[in-house]
């Protein structure tokens, strides 16, 4: 069926349009986009008035955490992917940090085929870089790519050994396969549970010292340099995080970087009367770095922002700070936690999209994420100045331990589009 969405505002990072619009699609590929189309052209199948509201390509996460295979109660591939399309969101990366661990071939043949079972949005399984996360021995990086592993990490786990990380890099270069990691120095971040400074100490919380992320980011973009390793360093929470990757890059590393969404909108002051909720890893920083931040993005230092989506159910949340897991789920509040910058003015509509299509998209090397001839159809249409209430009683996600809980945001997701065919609407 040739579908036209017509009297949008087509919003495209890749090609820089913001205008009024349109888009023709059949089957799963698109096949016109452009200003041209605003008004509806004759020889559609179906026409769709889209009454001026933002038409983008649908988001790509690099980075969501669920509960399968092991801890389905916190989430499923399913409860994810119901989610993500509500939040926008058409690819995702899975993290291969479950029980038991994403680091042989035929735990990555499970999640592509029960992906295929369950999901409505496109799912990519990651595959471990050390067996059993343990950062010591290597797991078999070759054979997980061959079985669809699009990208490699620890997940939240630093891999402590210089040496192992080398032999990591230098056996990637050989698979051509990318390398993502955590950059903290646990031997500094310790049992820290607080950006370190006068509020930790206030409310007598254990810390962790940006300096941990700046002596872990060094060994890792030093490492990638010399290798010539393609890297891309994972969450990146300080300004000066983003600056070491930008230095790297010139000096001629293929490195990247990943910043969380809620680091660009929340502080560390916003952990308020010790809320778990807000408790991340890492943590959130002061003011100052997440300032810096969303500068950053809006000179297109940072590749993709990610929901950086962990749930924890309940009786993990709802414990004393210390003792509470770190974790938020955030695949329904990554278009929105964005859209605040362009609201505050600090970002344009498109600077605040690219980082969340084109820019991940272009790093994997994945065909979505724009509006062009002959690309997946893969699209939303939202209401970028919608306000609503964010209740984690009406989140899709199976645990719902959102830092953006009782927050007023604007910008709402009302279609979402995979492969042509519409997945989500309000």
């Amino acid at each position: 069926m040739k579908t036209v969405i017509h009297n949008a505002r087509l919003l495209d990072p890749a090609s820089d349009t913001d205008a009024p619009g349109g888009i023709v699609f059949e089957g799963r590929t698109i096949r016109d986009a452009g200003p041209h189309l605003h008004k509806a052209p004759g020889g559609a199948d179906r026409t769709i008035d889209a009454n001026g509201l933002c038409l983008s390509p649908g988001l790509v996460d690099l980075r969501v955490k669920t509960g399968e295979p092991g801890c389905e109660h916190r989430e499923t591939l399913a409860t994810a992917s119901a989610s993500a399309v509500a939040g926008g969101i058409t690819s995702m990366i899975v993290m291969p940090d479950t029980n038991p661990v994403i680091d042989d071939v035929a735990l990555v043949q499970f999640i592509a085929n029960r992906a295929a079972e369950t999901a409505v949005n496109r799912v990519y399984p990651a595959g471990a870089l050390t067996c059993g996360l343990d950062g010591e021995a290597m797991a078999e990086i070759g054979l997980m790519a061959e079985a669809g592993a699009v990208l490699f990490t620890n997940g939240e786990h630093p891999v402590p050994s210089a040496v192992v990380m080398k032999r990591i890099m230098q056996y990637a270069v050989s698979r051509n396969v990318l390398v993502s990691a955590r950059a903290e120095e646990r031997t500094l971040a310790g049992g820290g549970v607080i950006n370190a400074g006068p509020l930790a100490g206030r409310m007598g919380l254990a810390s962790i010292p940006r300096i941990a992320e700046w002596i872990a980011a060094s060994r890792d973009l030093a490492l990638a340099e010399s290798t010539g390793a393609r890297y891309l360093l994972d969450l990146a929470s300080t300004g000066r995080t983003v600056e070491m990757v930008e230095e790297a890059r010139t000096a001629g590393a293929d490195v990247r970087c990943t910043v969380a969404a809620h680091h660009l909108f929340f502080n560390e002051l916003d952990v308020g009367d010790y809320l778990t909720y807000c408790k991340v890893s890492p943590p959130f920083r002061a003011e100052e770095d997440r300032q810096s931040l969303i500068e950053a993005v809006r000179r297109g230092a940072v590749q993709a922002v990610v929901s950086a989506h962990d749930p924890q159910p309940p009786e993990e949340k709802r414990l004393p700070f210390a003792e509470a897991a770190f974790g938020a789920a955030g695949l329904e509040t990554l278009l929105p936690a964005m859209l605040s910058h362009v609201h505050d003015g600090a970002l344009t509509l498109l600077e605040a999209l690219r980082p969340l299509t084109s820019g991940p998209a272009d790093l994997m090397g994945f065909d979505q994420g724009r509006l062009t001839k002959g690309a997946p159809a893969d699209f939303i249409l939202f209401d970028d100045g919608k306000p609503w209430l964010c209740e984690r009683e009406n989140l899709q996600s199976r645990s719902t331990n959102s830092p953006f809980d009782g927050r007023k945001l604007q910008g709402k997701v009302l279609k979402t589009w995979v492969d042509g065919n519409i997945v989500y609407e309000t």
